[in-house]
């Protein structure tokens, strides 16, 4: 019995020929090479075909005229047609590799290009429940596959199809049906052994898949939360917790290697049974001298030159199968479509004053818990409108909501009047900057991770940007200044100092509407407020939604919405609410507590 898979393991009996089929694009854009690979490979196997039928003829003429003046030339030339017959196999081949490898070298960079683009368009909650090491491996596998299928489907099952065809074709026309049928029987013996086998095979293959995605998962997990493994002293955990997945992944791999052994033990026993069969006929046939000896030598040639190449197709097969498992998963990853997707009709955005209005909003991540329950509410163009409540009561969904991560179960969310389910996402994206919470930076320099607000900015504009978010003296500060490394996520910079790169880039693309979820979270005091006056003053050109917990960063907002399970409770500007002596007047004078406590003690 086949082992069991992980439930993530895609469909076991998906159709082969619908993955091949697959391939045709890829080679498509190549037509004429994979025409002249075609026509060399087809060069190669006569010439390999025609070498036993030379060496026959030598060998026929050297016996006949053996102890007899022979006319040395004739053999000589013989000799020289079967090394060019050998030499152009080789060369054949040679040429039909060269010609193609452009096609299968475009077509993993083409795949991998489009996995790529794939992924960056799925939607945001497939990107929470991705295991990035486990993902990683699957692309892997999988361009490798694609490659490994277009090469070897072309250029070994074909020509060595071919090659039986025209061998077994031959020896029809030279000798008599009983080695054609000989060698048909034990070719198909053969094949019916291999695709037995391998079939079997193949449930190990893919539990070794999966076993070895789940403890790369774990690995690449554990290297990316490095800190946290060292604040609780758990580096013997997450070892013996890799470890038991590396000793699953041996076992499964163990059952691969067996399994192999098998295969290889029985295709060997074949072949060796069909030599000793075809060849004990070939000896008897020179015995009763019905068969000449040059014949028994081409014959021989032909067996050594047909069961090499089956042989290595049965390792072929094997690899096929194995890379089709491989391109099934790459393939089932791209045929998952993004759940939030363009409109058919969808327009770019046109954004005129950049008023936002959200209008009943309905909106829940499970079905069984409501998030947003009827939220409606207006920001003015160039108005900042601050949302605050507690952990939970959905302010970070407004964000993710607006930017178009998730789409609302019902009601609408507009811009200018334009549904933003209505209008392209690449557009609705370009219109609005986002300083996210947590910021993740990428492992490179200060100046490009600014830099990547507005790729095409200048020197300057980026120099700008930092001054502007109070970050410049700091980078001056530094040995290698703007070309300082971040380190992976970030992790050599402060949470301050992350916080105010993820700032600066947003100001350098200098986006119409703003967001600014916990913008100013990570920051002391005095930066602080630098910051938000750098924020205030660039707030009063654009319209701008503001997530904050600490209340005293939203003091000066137009409108200050108060959130208490998933609904509006108040609003109004600051003093406004503090006067209505309710939720939000108790929220800040629990903060304002909080903040003057310690200098009480």
């Amino acid at each position: 019995m086949p082992p069991s898979t992980d439930s993530n393991a895609p469909p076991q009996h998906k159709t082969n020929w619908k993955i091949i089929a697959g391939l045709w694009p890829y080679l498509a854009e190549y037509k004429g090479r994979v025409f002249l690979a075609a026509t060399m490979l087809v060069l190669a196997k006569v010439a390999t075909v025609s070498t036993p039928i030379a060496l026959k003829y030598i060998v026929d003429y050297l016996d006949q005229n053996r102890g007899v003046d022979m006319l040395l030339w004739i053999p000589l030339i013989l000799v020289g047609v079967y090394g060019a017959l050998r030499f152009g196999s080789t060369l054949f081949s040679e040429l039909r590799d060269a010609i193609f490898a452009r096609v299968a070298e475009r077509a993993m960079r083409r795949v991998s290009l489009r996995v790529f683009r794939h992924l960056h368009n799925r939607e945001l909650a497939f990107h929470l429940d991705r295991k990035t090491g486990g993902l990683a491996r699957d692309i892997e596998r999988g361009t490798r596959g694609i490659s490994f299928l277009l090469r070897f489907t072309l250029f070994n099952i074909v020509p060595t199809l071919l090659e039986i065809v025209m061998v077994t074709s031959i020896l029809l026309v030279a000798f008599n049906v009983s080695y054609v049928f000989a060698i048909l029987v034990s070719v198909v013996i053969y094949v019916i052994f291999s695709i037995r086998v391998t079939e079997w095979r193949t449930g190990f293959v893919r539990e070794a898949n999966n076993r070895d995605n789940q403890s790369n998962t774990r690995a690449i997990d554990s290297l990316l939360n490095y800190e946290t493994v060292k604040y609780f002293n758990n580096e013997r955990f997450e070892a013996e917790q890799y470890d038991a997945g590396l000793d699953l992944w041996e076992q499964a791999r163990l059952k691969n290697r067996l399994s192999m052994a098998v295969l290889n033990t029985g295709q060997a026993f074949i072949i060796g049974v069909s030599l000793i069969v075809i060849m004990a006929m070939a000896v008897r046939e020179v015995a009763n001298g019905q068969m000449t000896l040059g014949d028994f030598t081409m014959v021989n040639a032909y067996l050594i030159q047909l069961f090499v190449p089956l042989n290595a197709l049965g390792f072929v097969y094997r690899e096929i199968r194995q890379s089709l498992v491989n391109v099934e998963r790459l393939f089932a990853l791209l045929g998952d479509k993004s759940a939030i997707e363009d409109a058919a009709d969808a327009k770019t955005l046109s954004v005129g004053q950049g008023e936002v209005a959200f209008r009943d909003v309905h909106f829940s991540y499970r079905p069984d818990r409501e998030i947003l329950k009827g939220v409606s509410f207006t920001i003015p163009a160039g108005h900042t409108v601050a949302v605050v409540g507690a952990s939970g009561a959905g302010k970070s969904t407004l964000a993710r909501l607006l930017f178009r991560f998730f789409d609302v179960n019902s009601g609408s969310i507009c811009i200018d009047g334009q549904d933003v389910r209505q209008i392209t996402q690449d557009s609705l994206r370009t219109a609005i900057g986002v300083v996210p919470q947590d910021t993740v930076l990428f492992n490179d320099t200060i100046y490009n991770n600014l830099a990547y607000g507005r790729p095409s900015a200048s020197e300057e504009e980026v120099h700008y940007a930092a001054r502007q978010a109070n970050l410049d003296e700091f980078i001056q500060s530094l040995p290698d200044g703007y070309s300082t490394k971040v380190g992976e996520r970030g992790l050599k910079l402060s949470g301050g100092e992350k916080q105010r790169v993820a700032i600066a880039r947003v100001l350098l693309k200098n986006p119409p509407i703003l967001i600014l979820d916990e913008a100013t979270s990570s920051l002391d005091s005095i930066s602080e407020q630098v910051i938000l006056d750098a924020l205030n003053e660039v707030s009063r050109q654009r319209t701008t939604l503001v997530i904050a917990h600490r209340l005293s960063t939203v003091r000066d907002a137009d409108t200050i919405l108060v959130m208490e399970q998933g609904a509006i409770v108040e609003s109004g500007a600051h003093s406004e609410l503090l006067e209505q002596n309710g939720y939000y007047a108790r929220l800040w004078q629990q903060q304002q507590h909080n903040v003057d406590e310690p200098e009480q003690k």
